[in-house]
């Protein structure tokens, strides 16, 4: 079985998620950090893409200490598998990804796959998936690892690929109260072919305050006319 697939997503008013400063763009505040971090430590798996963890650098982790024990106590590792893809195969074995947390695995091409193990050696598992990078057979390969529940946490480019291939199960956006208006900066998705196109309204799960930020639940998978809570 296929894990839940939510994507994660911190924007501006006008739908940017980054500025093109070489430091990265705050948009949550401090509460909504704490909520990301609660649906980390609820996460069996979380993704990011290789643009993503060299542009930003993370750790991607569950800060929380109770909530690494709580996992724990559940008979779970107290981090959840973290997981990249990548076409080139060009990642740094000195990025912050690989050191913190527990297991990794990299989802590649077949011809990037001798490359990432050679440069990665035991940081994290390799699996290639044939000549391209095929999201379907990733999450095939995810469930089979007992993966039930996946946060995928951008960049752009991912979420684009989860939503056009009709992946995505949820998404969290959060609106931080601020304009970004640099038309290069990166945003929440890139032109696509969404399945339904403009005429398929996504049902709203919720809506929030979070402190300055808005959180908007939304149901792609699911057509409007679900009550918000």
């Amino acid at each position: 079985m296929r894990p839940y697939v939510l994507l994660s997503c911190a924007m501006s008013v006008d739908g940017y998620i980054d500025d093109t400063t070489p430091d990265r763009l705050l948009l949550s505040n401090v509460q909504d950090f704490d909520r990301v971090d609660q649906v980390r430590a609820e996460s069996d798996a979380i993704l990011i893409g290789a643009t993503t963890m060299r542009r930003d650098n993370p750790r991607l982790l569950v800060n929380s200490e109770a909530r690494r024990a709580e996992r724990a106590a559940q008979g779970l590792p107290p981090y959840p598998l973290k997981v990249t893809i990548t076409n080139s195969g060009d990642l740094d074995p000195d990025l912050k990804f690989w050191h913190h947390g527990g297991e990794k695995i990299v989802y590649c091409p077949d011809s990037a796959a001798t490359k990432l193990r050679e440069a990665l050696g035991d940081l994290a598992g390799v699996v290639s998936l044939g000549p391209t990078v095929d999201l379907g057979r990733m999450l095939d390969d995810l469930g089979e690892r007992g993966i039930r529940r996946l946060m995928v946490e951008g960049g752009g480019t991912i979420h684009t690929q989860f939503l056009t291939q009709g992946l995505a199960d949820e998404i969290h956006l959060a609106i931080a109260p601020i304009f970004v208006g640099d038309g290069d900066a990166p945003r929440f998705v890139n032109p696509g072919d969404f399945p339904g196109g403009a005429g398929h309204r996504m049902a709203l799960a919720e809506v929030r305050a979070v402190d300055d930020v808005v959180l908007l639940r939304y149901l792609p998978k699911e057509s409007s006319g679900s009550k918000t809570s």
